[in-house]
């Protein structure tokens, strides 16, 4: 599984307001301050890169930008970049800069990643392909949330409320991290660790590589941050690909209520598999698979087994949905747990490492908007979601610490809109479970003219290039590599697994 694949899963599976603020009217372009240090690039030692021997072409470097671009003569912190440069420079046409979502995960490595799996190789000649580790997160200047093993333990989904006594249970801990976070050693980082600010640094980036314009690649949350660097500096955006596509709101309350109608948008693909294959004993048909997942849910949530509980089975299941190669391990998961045999390897995911994931996670999705602050709003939203996606609503409407965020905002939420340059081509499968098909469709209309979606026949997070879809990933390749995009939404059928 790529990292992309897992930006919005992994912590979710160690379990896992609506924005109504005054949002920012862009000015056409916003201004830079100071011309940012000159790049000098370097090889990418361990500490630099997650895995530098995936290409030893990679470079890297750092870039020192403003924490707070109010003040823009005042402290700075450190922007982790890499290069995975065109070995073509007479077809050489500029930088693509790329996000593997999250938030807070490495994208430093993430160039690499895309080579290895299977970037065009006239994309890679065409570009300097450019990763960074977003503020806040990895190599970049990092947050914390003091986040002790007990809490990345129990991860970002809260656990599944059946009633709302079950959401006030909640609460107590979510107030806890929240509080964590605020008084922690980079408190001070709080109001600054946004979106709006990371696509700030971007822009900070491309003028260190003295580019007059930016490509970018995004998918995930990074397709939010792609959204928000276009909006704020349309003519400065190129070529602009969003892969596996927020909503309008970004990561908000309302995408993380989604995981849970995406979890049953992609479920029957999996259905459909175990069915196939009865060696699994899951049942022989989709619906006797799908009662299957009910029926381990419920008998886990009275008696765990092997340290899997009924919210972790949930999660882990929505996280093995993300990639069809994940189906034969999360078949294999269920029949363990069944029969109570040992689990496949990796199950749970270790959370050792990821007190920086988390926490760079809650900085960002709490500080870019404001969501629901009292438990009752929650309450209403678990009794809704728990009857229409009863697979994972009781958990991804449930209550987490941003309910219980500080309250100062340096700046509303960005508007994304129509007005800027017609340079966006959004990617999407139909059944994404991290990322549902809705919110694409709903950052589609808010883009307008701005944008063309290319639509896979296929389920999973992420398209470009990791899908089999070659219609979709053609589209992506040739408007990256030669401008041409659909000239209207484009529906690509369904084709077979290679």
């Amino acid at each position: 599984m790529t990292s992309m694949h897992r930006t919005l899963s992994l912590a979710l599976a160690a379990t896992a307001v609506v924005a109504t603020a005054v949002a920012v009217t862009a000015i056409p372009e916003e201004s830079v301050a100071a011309m940012p240090d000159t790049v000098r690039w370097g090889p990418c030692s361990e500490k630099k890169a997650a895995s530098p021997a995936a290409s030893p072409r990679l470079e890297c470097s750092t870039l020192k930008v403003p924490l707070d671009y109010g003040n823009p003569d005042g402290r700075e912190i450190e922007i982790a970049i890499s290069r995975l440069a065109s070995r073509e420079p007479s077809k050489r046409r500029g930088v693509l800069l790329t996000n593997p979502g999250g938030p807070g995960i490495s994208g430093l490595g993430y160039p690499a990643v895309l080579a290895a799996s299977g970037l065009p190789q006239k994309v890679l000649d065409s570009y300097d392909v450019i990763g960074f580790d977003p503020r806040g997160t990895g190599r970049s200047t990092p947050v914390t949330c003091d986040l002790t093993p007990a809490q990345r333990n129990r991860g970002n989904l809260p656990p599944y409320a059946h009633t709302a006594a079950d959401v006030a249970r909640a609460a107590g801990n979510a107030r806890t991290i929240a509080r964590q976070c605020a008084a922690s050693k980079t408190g001070s980082m709080l109001p600054h660790t946004t979106t709006a600010n990371t696509a700030r640094d971007m822009d900070r980036i491309r003028e260190a590589l003295g580019e007059p314009k930016l490509s970018y690649l995004g998918g995930s949350y990074g397709s939010y941050l792609g959204a928000v660097y276009t909006t704020l500096f349309p003519g400065r955006s190129d070529r602009i690909v969003l892969d596996s596509n927020l909503g309008p709101g970004g990561y908000d309350v309302t995408a993380m209520r989604s995981l849970a109608r995406g979890m049953e948008d992609r479920f029957p693909d999996f259905a459909a598999f175990a069915a196939a294959r009865p060696e699994y004993g899951l049942g022989t048909t989709p619906e006797q698979v799908t009662a299957k997942f009910f029926e381990l849910a419920k008998r886990l949530e009275g008696k765990p087994v092997r340290g899997i509980d009924g919210t972790l089975f949930r999660g882990i299941t929505f996280d093995r949905l993300y990639s069809d190669a994940s189906m034969p391990v999360l078949a294999e998961m269920w029949q363990a747990l069944d029969k109570d045999r040992p689990l496949p390897p990796d199950t749970p995911p270790s959370m050792d490492n990821m007190e920086n994931f988390m926490a760079a996670r809650f900085y960002v999705i709490c500080g870019d908007s404001r969501w629901p602050g009292t438990v009752r709003e929650y309450q209403r939203d678990v009794a809704a979601d728990r009857l229409r996606y009863p697979m994972l609503g009781g958990s991804a409407a449930s209550i987490g610490p941003c309910a219980f965020w500080p309250d100062e905002r340096v700046e509303p939420p960005v508007r994304i809109g129509d007005r800027g340059p017609s340079n966006v081509l959004m990617v999407q499968n139909e059944r994404d479970p991290g990322t549902p098909l809705a919110g694409a469709q709903k950052l589609r209309q808010t883009f307008g003219k701005r944008a063309t979606l290319v639509t896979a026949d296929q389920g999973g997070h992420g398209v470009y290039p990791f899908g089999p879809n070659t219609c979709a990933n053609d589209a992506v390749t040739a408007f990256l590599t030669t401008g041409h995009r659909p000239s209207q939404d484009l529906a690509c059928a369904a084709e077979p697994s290679k």
